[in-house]
């Protein structure tokens, strides 16, 4: 592992237990085991070092949930099914990026306290979201959702599939239905795209109550 890397992993590690104001570059070099003059020629000053462990941090753990978009909905075989197992896999912690949760949480208590270039550069992480709009919206195009914005779509089944007050399985499900309650496609929908010779990809969307 390089320097640069060190530092960030030790950065990482700090933020997320110690929070941004708590935390010092002494801290931080005896964590990632380099001098803070390495810190320094690397990243400035620690608002520097901040925004690059959001940065890198937070493209890490957008790629590991590209491959889950990836896995469960690049082919749909039954909508309600598959949406329920993409996301109970997206409901798992994953126990590589504790330190990025433990990192959100802290942004999140300390969001008045923080340098403003920070928290536009989380503000601009949304490539997850994004790429589960455009999977969302692939699905519209084949007729199996129905909504105006997939942006607004995306967040709405990450909400509703969210909530952790009762088993994973059960609460996804029943966020799933919602979901689709609102924003599965109808039969109208079904039907004129069935006209269109696609008729073979919507049995499960037709099926789901509404």
């Amino acid at each position: 592992m390089d320097k640069r890397q060190a530092v960030l992993k030790g950065a990482l590690t700090v933020f997320a237990r110690d929070g941004y104001a708590r935390a010092s570059i002494d801290v931080i070099a005896a964590e990632a085991q380099v001098s803070t003059r390495t810190i320094y020629n690397h990243f400035q000053d620690k608002a520097g070092l901040f925004r690059a462990v959001i940065q890198d941090s937070a493209e890490r753990v957008a790629a590991a949930h590209l491959q889950i978009i990836d896995r469960y909905l690049r082919r749909i075989t039954d909508l309600e099914a598959d949406l329920v197992e993409f996301g109970i896999a997206w409901r798992t912690p994953m126990p590589d990026y504790a330190e990025h949760s433990a990192l959100a949480r802290q942004l999140s208590a300390e969001a008045g306290h923080l340098p403003d270039d920070a928290i536009d550069v989380w503000q601009q992480t949304l490539t997850v979201r994004r790429a589960l709009a455009g999977r969302f919206n692939t699905l519209a195009d084949d007729g199996l959702l129905d909504f105006e914005d997939p942006m607004q779509a995306a967040l709405h089944f990450c909400l509703l599939i969210s909530d952790s007050s009762g088993e994973v399985r059960e609460t996804v499900a029943s966020g799933v239905h919602t979901f689709l309650h609102g924003c599965g496609a109808r039969p109208a929908t079904v039907e004129r795209r069935t006209n269109k010779g696609l008729g073979h990809n919507f049995a499960s969307a037709h099926d789901i109550g509404h």
